[in-house]
Protein backbone atom coordinates (compact mmCIF):
# COMPACT_ATOMS: atom_id res chain seq x y z
CA UNK A 1 0.00 0.00 0.00
CA UNK A 2 1.22 3.42 -1.04
CA UNK A 3 2.15 6.20 2.26
CA UNK A 4 -1.57 7.86 3.35
CA UNK A 5 -0.80 11.44 2.40
CA UNK A 6 -3.23 13.66 3.97
CA UNK A 7 -6.34 15.85 2.08
CA UNK A 8 -6.71 18.52 4.24
CA UNK A 9 -5.68 21.39 1.84
CA UNK A 10 -7.63 20.04 -0.82
CA UNK A 11 -10.62 22.17 -1.19
CA UNK A 12 -14.40 21.11 -2.64
CA UNK A 13 -15.09 23.41 -5.71
CA UNK A 14 -17.71 25.16 -6.74
CA UNK A 15 -17.60 25.30 -10.52
CA UNK A 16 -15.65 22.66 -12.55
CA UNK A 17 -14.77 23.45 -16.28
CA UNK A 18 -13.22 20.66 -18.63
CA UNK A 19 -11.67 21.10 -22.22
CA UNK A 20 -10.55 17.54 -23.90
CA UNK A 21 -7.31 19.47 -26.26
CA UNK A 22 -6.45 15.92 -27.29
CA UNK A 23 -7.67 12.23 -27.34
CA UNK A 24 -7.73 9.95 -29.96
CA UNK A 25 -11.34 10.52 -30.61
CA UNK A 26 -13.33 13.71 -32.81
CA UNK A 27 -17.15 13.09 -31.98
CA UNK A 28 -19.27 15.80 -33.47
CA UNK A 29 -22.34 14.45 -33.55
CA UNK A 30 -23.49 12.14 -30.90
CA UNK A 31 -26.18 13.01 -28.23
CA UNK A 32 -24.64 14.03 -25.34
CA UNK A 33 -25.83 15.12 -21.84
CA UNK A 34 -27.02 18.17 -20.44
CA UNK A 35 -23.46 20.36 -19.92
CA UNK A 36 -21.57 18.81 -22.33
CA UNK A 37 -20.74 20.94 -25.30
CA UNK A 38 -19.57 19.07 -28.60
CA UNK A 39 -16.83 21.37 -30.73
CA UNK A 40 -19.01 23.42 -33.33
CA UNK A 41 -21.03 25.05 -30.89
CA UNK A 42 -17.82 26.57 -28.83
CA UNK A 43 -16.69 28.01 -32.64
CA UNK A 44 -19.77 29.47 -33.29
CA UNK A 45 -19.55 31.55 -30.25
CA UNK A 46 -15.86 32.57 -31.04
CA UNK A 47 -17.64 34.39 -33.60
CA UNK A 48 -17.11 33.90 -36.77
CA UNK A 49 -16.34 35.28 -40.43
CA UNK A 50 -20.48 35.77 -42.55
CA UNK A 51 -20.68 34.89 -45.54
CA UNK A 52 -21.95 38.28 -46.73
CA UNK A 53 -23.73 37.27 -49.48
CA UNK A 54 -25.87 33.95 -47.53
CA UNK A 55 -25.75 35.93 -44.22
CA UNK A 56 -24.49 32.95 -42.24
CA UNK A 57 -21.44 32.01 -40.60
CA UNK A 58 -18.38 30.17 -42.46
CA UNK A 59 -16.71 27.15 -40.92
CA UNK A 60 -12.92 26.65 -41.43
CA UNK A 61 -11.81 23.67 -40.90
CA UNK A 62 -8.56 23.89 -40.53
CA UNK A 63 -9.01 26.21 -37.23
CA UNK A 64 -10.74 23.04 -36.03
CA UNK A 65 -9.32 20.60 -33.65
CA UNK A 66 -7.63 17.45 -35.04
CA UNK A 67 -7.35 14.03 -32.98
CA UNK A 68 -4.03 12.31 -32.11
CA UNK A 69 -3.48 9.03 -30.00
CA UNK A 70 -2.39 10.91 -26.74
CA UNK A 71 -5.04 12.71 -24.16
CA UNK A 72 -4.58 15.99 -22.77
CA UNK A 73 -7.38 18.05 -20.79
CA UNK A 74 -7.95 21.12 -19.59
CA UNK A 75 -9.14 21.51 -16.15
CA UNK A 76 -10.71 24.96 -15.02
CA UNK A 77 -11.33 25.05 -11.37
CA UNK A 78 -13.34 27.94 -9.13
CA UNK A 79 -14.48 28.39 -5.24
CA UNK A 80 -17.00 30.46 -4.91
CA UNK A 81 -15.64 33.71 -3.02
CA UNK A 82 -12.27 33.47 -4.49
CA UNK A 83 -11.06 36.02 -7.15
CA UNK A 84 -9.90 33.88 -10.15
CA UNK A 85 -10.51 30.27 -11.23
CA UNK A 86 -7.32 27.65 -11.78
CA UNK A 87 -6.05 26.86 -14.75
CA UNK A 88 -4.28 23.49 -14.96
CA UNK A 89 -3.59 21.08 -18.00
CA UNK A 90 -3.55 17.54 -17.34
CA UNK A 91 -0.83 15.89 -20.15
CA UNK A 92 -0.19 17.45 -23.22
CA UNK A 93 -0.35 14.25 -26.52
CA UNK A 94 1.80 12.61 -28.10
CA UNK A 95 3.77 14.89 -30.48
CA UNK A 96 4.60 18.73 -31.05
CA UNK A 97 1.57 19.67 -33.09
CA UNK A 98 -1.65 18.40 -31.81
CA UNK A 99 -1.89 20.28 -28.47
CA UNK A 100 -0.46 23.46 -29.97
CA UNK A 101 -3.16 23.45 -33.08
CA UNK A 102 -6.06 22.73 -30.81
CA UNK A 103 -5.34 25.22 -28.34
CA UNK A 104 -5.41 27.46 -30.54
CA UNK A 105 -8.38 26.30 -32.16
CA UNK A 106 -10.12 26.37 -29.10
CA UNK A 107 -8.87 29.97 -28.46
CA UNK A 108 -7.03 28.93 -24.81
CA UNK A 109 -5.73 31.32 -22.73
CA UNK A 110 -2.11 29.23 -21.84
CA UNK A 111 -0.64 32.28 -20.55
CA UNK A 112 -3.30 31.23 -17.67
CA UNK A 113 -2.10 27.92 -17.03
CA UNK A 114 -0.65 27.84 -13.84
CA UNK A 115 0.20 23.57 -14.09
CA UNK A 116 0.89 20.91 -16.08
CA UNK A 117 0.37 17.25 -14.99
CA UNK A 118 2.14 14.55 -16.72
CA UNK A 119 0.07 11.80 -15.96
CA UNK A 120 3.06 8.77 -16.50
CA UNK A 121 6.30 8.94 -18.57
CA UNK A 122 5.05 7.81 -21.67
CA UNK A 123 5.40 10.09 -24.82
CA UNK A 124 1.73 9.90 -25.84
CA UNK A 125 1.12 11.96 -22.50
CA UNK A 126 4.66 14.04 -22.56
CA UNK A 127 5.38 14.48 -26.15
CA UNK A 128 3.17 18.31 -26.31
CA UNK A 129 4.62 19.54 -23.50
CA UNK A 130 8.10 21.32 -24.78
CA UNK A 131 5.74 22.88 -27.70
CA UNK A 132 3.30 23.92 -25.65
CA UNK A 133 5.48 25.60 -23.19
CA UNK A 134 7.28 27.23 -26.01
CA UNK A 135 3.80 28.35 -27.83
CA UNK A 136 2.92 29.95 -23.81
CA UNK A 137 6.67 31.76 -23.68
CA UNK A 138 5.84 33.22 -27.13
CA UNK A 139 1.89 34.50 -26.68
CA UNK A 140 2.98 35.96 -23.56
CA UNK A 141 6.97 36.34 -22.72
CA UNK A 142 6.20 37.64 -19.77
CA UNK A 143 3.51 35.82 -18.64
CA UNK A 144 4.40 34.15 -14.67
CA UNK A 145 6.19 30.58 -15.34
CA UNK A 146 4.33 27.30 -15.50
CA UNK A 147 4.60 24.56 -12.98
CA UNK A 148 5.32 21.30 -14.53
CA UNK A 149 4.16 18.52 -12.17
CA UNK A 150 6.14 15.19 -12.97
CA UNK A 151 7.07 11.95 -11.32
CA UNK A 152 10.76 12.06 -10.35
CA UNK A 153 11.55 8.89 -11.65
CA UNK A 154 11.93 9.66 -15.40
CA UNK A 155 13.05 6.45 -17.61
CA UNK A 156 15.69 6.62 -20.02
CA UNK A 157 13.32 5.11 -22.52
CA UNK A 158 10.41 2.52 -22.69
CA UNK A 159 9.75 0.10 -25.51
CA UNK A 160 7.03 -2.11 -26.41
CA UNK A 161 7.17 -5.97 -26.47
CA UNK A 162 4.24 -7.64 -27.82
CA UNK A 163 2.69 -10.66 -27.00
CA UNK A 164 2.64 -13.95 -26.75
CA UNK A 165 6.04 -13.92 -25.52
CA UNK A 166 6.23 -9.96 -24.37
CA UNK A 167 9.91 -10.53 -24.31
CA UNK A 168 10.87 -8.96 -27.84
CA UNK A 169 11.03 -5.13 -28.05
CA UNK A 170 10.17 -4.02 -31.41
CA UNK A 171 10.31 -0.13 -30.62
CA UNK A 172 11.27 2.40 -28.37
CA UNK A 173 8.50 5.06 -28.02
CA UNK A 174 10.16 8.93 -28.20
CA UNK A 175 11.96 10.05 -25.85
CA UNK A 176 10.18 11.86 -22.96
CA UNK A 177 11.13 15.30 -22.23
CA UNK A 178 14.29 15.57 -19.88
CA UNK A 179 14.07 17.75 -16.86
CA UNK A 180 16.79 20.69 -18.09
CA UNK A 181 14.58 20.87 -21.33
CA UNK A 182 11.48 21.07 -19.54
CA UNK A 183 13.20 24.25 -17.76
CA UNK A 184 14.78 25.44 -20.74
CA UNK A 185 11.43 26.11 -22.61
CA UNK A 186 9.78 27.82 -19.83
CA UNK A 187 8.59 25.14 -17.23
CA UNK A 188 9.22 25.23 -13.70
CA UNK A 189 10.09 21.08 -12.35
CA UNK A 190 8.37 20.02 -9.44
CA UNK A 191 9.01 16.68 -8.77
CA UNK A 192 6.12 14.58 -6.64
CA UNK A 193 6.63 10.98 -6.11
CA UNK A 194 3.22 11.22 -3.30
CA UNK A 195 -0.13 12.63 -3.74
CA UNK A 196 -0.38 16.54 -3.04
CA UNK A 197 -2.27 19.21 -4.05
CA UNK A 198 -2.15 21.86 -6.99
CA UNK A 199 -3.90 24.68 -8.16
CA UNK A 200 -4.55 26.65 -5.00
CA UNK A 201 -5.39 23.44 -3.57
CA UNK A 202 -8.43 22.51 -5.95
CA UNK A 203 -6.87 19.83 -7.91
CA UNK A 204 -5.48 16.69 -6.16
CA UNK A 205 -2.53 14.74 -7.81
CA UNK A 206 -1.97 10.95 -6.75
CA UNK A 207 1.31 9.17 -5.35
CA UNK A 208 1.74 5.54 -6.39
CA UNK A 209 -1.58 4.17 -7.19
CA UNK A 210 -2.11 0.62 -4.85
CA UNK A 211 -2.32 -2.64 -7.12
CA UNK A 212 -4.95 -4.46 -4.43
CA UNK A 213 -7.10 -6.10 -7.23
CA UNK A 214 -5.74 -9.48 -8.84
CA UNK A 215 -7.18 -8.95 -12.77
CA UNK A 216 -5.23 -5.74 -13.42
CA UNK A 217 -2.06 -6.86 -13.99
CA UNK A 218 -0.35 -3.71 -15.60
CA UNK A 219 1.11 -3.86 -19.05
CA UNK A 220 2.84 -7.22 -20.08
CA UNK A 221 4.90 -5.88 -22.95
CA UNK A 222 6.07 -3.57 -20.94
CA UNK A 223 9.98 -2.51 -21.21
CA UNK A 224 12.37 -0.29 -19.85
CA UNK A 225 15.98 0.69 -21.13
CA UNK A 226 18.40 0.78 -18.38
CA UNK A 227 22.09 1.23 -17.85
CA UNK A 228 24.81 -0.03 -15.88
CA UNK A 229 28.00 1.98 -16.42
CA UNK A 230 28.38 1.60 -19.99
CA UNK A 231 26.00 -1.21 -20.69
CA UNK A 232 22.45 -1.05 -21.49
CA UNK A 233 19.94 -3.34 -21.99
CA UNK A 234 15.98 -3.79 -21.94
CA UNK A 235 14.38 -4.90 -18.62
CA UNK A 236 10.59 -5.91 -18.24
CA UNK A 237 8.12 -3.33 -16.84
CA UNK A 238 4.71 -4.81 -16.32
CA UNK A 239 3.88 -1.64 -14.10
CA UNK A 240 4.14 1.28 -14.83
CA UNK A 241 4.44 2.45 -10.87
CA UNK A 242 5.17 6.16 -11.56
CA UNK A 243 1.58 6.62 -13.02
CA UNK A 244 -0.35 9.01 -11.48
CA UNK A 245 -4.31 9.86 -11.34
CA UNK A 246 -5.64 14.02 -10.70
CA UNK A 247 -9.24 13.94 -8.54
CA UNK A 248 -11.10 16.82 -8.27
CA UNK A 249 -13.96 17.45 -5.39
CA UNK A 250 -16.81 19.28 -6.64
CA UNK A 251 -19.78 20.12 -3.95
CA UNK A 252 -22.80 18.39 -4.17
CA UNK A 253 -21.52 15.93 -6.96
CA UNK A 254 -18.85 14.09 -5.51
CA UNK A 255 -15.03 13.24 -7.53
CA UNK A 256 -14.31 13.80 -10.95
CA UNK A 257 -11.48 11.43 -11.76
CA UNK A 258 -9.01 11.69 -14.31
CA UNK A 259 -6.77 8.64 -15.27
CA UNK A 260 -5.40 9.18 -18.58
CA UNK A 261 -4.00 5.46 -19.47
CA UNK A 262 -4.99 3.40 -15.56
CA UNK A 263 -1.88 0.69 -16.57
CA UNK A 264 -2.73 0.55 -12.77
CA UNK A 265 -6.12 -0.58 -14.04
CA UNK A 266 -8.85 2.19 -13.50
CA UNK A 267 -10.54 0.03 -10.58
CA UNK A 268 -7.05 0.32 -8.55
CA UNK A 269 -7.71 3.90 -9.47
CA UNK A 270 -11.00 4.05 -8.52
CA UNK A 271 -10.48 2.41 -5.15
CA UNK A 272 -7.62 4.77 -4.17
CA UNK A 273 -9.29 7.74 -4.80
CA UNK A 274 -12.30 6.43 -2.86
CA UNK A 275 -9.76 5.96 0.18
CA UNK A 276 -8.11 8.61 0.11
CA UNK A 277 -11.48 11.01 0.10
CA UNK A 278 -14.24 8.93 1.38
CA UNK A 279 -16.65 10.71 -1.08
CA UNK A 280 -18.72 9.13 -4.04
CA UNK A 281 -17.16 9.12 -7.43
CA UNK A 282 -19.48 11.16 -9.74
CA UNK A 283 -17.34 11.13 -13.12
CA UNK A 284 -14.24 8.86 -14.45
CA UNK A 285 -12.39 10.49 -17.67
CA UNK A 286 -9.55 9.19 -19.44
CA UNK A 287 -7.65 6.38 -20.87
CA UNK A 288 -8.71 2.91 -19.35
CA UNK A 289 -6.13 1.01 -21.29
CA UNK A 290 -8.73 -1.75 -21.70
CA UNK A 291 -7.81 -2.33 -25.73
CA UNK A 292 -7.03 -5.04 -27.86
CA UNK A 293 -6.70 -8.82 -27.10
CA UNK A 294 -4.37 -8.67 -23.87
CA UNK A 295 -6.81 -6.50 -21.99
CA UNK A 296 -10.48 -8.10 -23.29
CA UNK A 297 -10.68 -10.56 -20.34
CA UNK A 298 -10.35 -7.59 -17.74
CA UNK A 299 -13.18 -6.23 -19.31
CA UNK A 300 -16.06 -7.80 -17.52
CA UNK A 301 -14.92 -7.09 -14.04
CA UNK A 302 -13.65 -4.09 -14.65
CA UNK A 303 -17.27 -3.24 -15.76
CA UNK A 304 -19.22 -5.24 -12.88
CA UNK A 305 -16.82 -3.33 -10.04
CA UNK A 306 -17.56 -0.04 -11.81
CA UNK A 307 -21.80 -0.59 -12.68
CA UNK A 308 -22.75 -3.12 -9.60
CA UNK A 309 -19.99 -3.48 -6.79
CA UNK A 310 -19.01 0.87 -6.34
CA UNK A 311 -22.14 2.11 -4.47
CA UNK A 312 -22.87 4.59 -5.52
CA UNK A 313 -21.73 3.88 -8.92
CA UNK A 314 -20.51 6.79 -10.99
CA UNK A 315 -23.00 9.26 -12.58
CA UNK A 316 -20.52 9.43 -15.91
CA UNK A 317 -17.69 7.43 -17.06
CA UNK A 318 -16.25 8.85 -20.09
CA UNK A 319 -14.09 6.07 -21.70
CA UNK A 320 -11.58 7.91 -23.91
CA UNK A 321 -7.73 7.62 -25.29
CA UNK A 322 -6.67 3.71 -24.83
CA UNK A 323 -10.07 2.92 -23.59
CA UNK A 324 -11.04 0.69 -26.55
CA UNK A 325 -13.92 -0.34 -28.78
CA UNK A 326 -14.92 -3.36 -27.14
CA UNK A 327 -14.69 -1.64 -23.64
CA UNK A 328 -17.37 1.41 -24.63
CA UNK A 329 -19.76 -0.99 -26.00
CA UNK A 330 -19.91 -2.77 -22.40
CA UNK A 331 -19.86 0.16 -20.51
CA UNK A 332 -22.85 1.74 -22.64
CA UNK A 333 -24.66 -1.63 -22.04
CA UNK A 334 -24.43 -1.26 -18.57
CA UNK A 335 -24.37 3.05 -17.90
CA UNK A 336 -26.52 3.79 -20.86
CA UNK A 337 -26.92 7.50 -21.27
CA UNK A 338 -23.94 7.53 -18.25
CA UNK A 339 -21.16 6.25 -20.88
CA UNK A 340 -20.62 9.30 -22.82
CA UNK A 341 -18.84 9.52 -26.44
CA UNK A 342 -16.66 12.21 -25.76
CA UNK A 343 -13.83 13.76 -27.64
CA UNK A 344 -11.19 16.16 -28.83
CA UNK A 345 -12.95 19.61 -28.64
CA UNK A 346 -15.65 18.80 -26.11
CA UNK A 347 -16.42 21.23 -22.98
CA UNK A 348 -17.93 20.02 -19.87
CA UNK A 349 -19.55 22.43 -17.32
CA UNK A 350 -20.00 20.87 -13.73
CA UNK A 351 -21.94 22.98 -11.57
CA UNK A 352 -21.78 21.99 -7.59
CA UNK A 353 -24.27 22.85 -4.64
CA UNK A 354 -22.95 23.25 -1.52
CA UNK A 355 -26.47 22.23 0.35
CA UNK A 356 -27.03 19.22 -1.98
CA UNK A 357 -23.85 18.14 -0.41
CA UNK A 358 -24.41 18.73 3.06
CA UNK A 359 -27.44 16.47 2.44
CA UNK A 360 -25.95 13.54 0.25
CA UNK A 361 -22.75 13.13 1.26
CA UNK A 362 -21.67 13.36 5.43
CA UNK A 363 -18.55 13.26 6.47
CA UNK A 364 -19.24 9.68 7.71
CA UNK A 365 -19.19 8.43 3.87
CA UNK A 366 -17.49 4.95 3.77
Amino acid sequence: MSEQVSTETVKVIDRLTITFLVDNCIEWMSKLPAGFTHELPQHLQQGLPIDTTKGVPVLNFDNFCCGAHGFAALIETYVDGEETSQLTLFDTGPDSLSLVRNVSAMEVPIHKIGHVITSHWHSDHTGGLLSFLDLRSTVVPAAKPCIVDVHPDRPLSRGIAPGPGYDKVICALPLDPTFELIEKAGGVVEKHAKGHAIADGTVWVSGEIPRVTDFEAGMLGGMRWVEEGSIGRWTGEQHIMDERYAAIDVAGKGLVIFSACSHAGIVNVVKDAVTTFSRPIYMIIGGLHLAGPEFGPRIPPTVEFLSKRLIPSPTYILPMHCSGFQSKIALEREFGDGCVPAGVGHKIEILGDREHDKRLFPPSYL
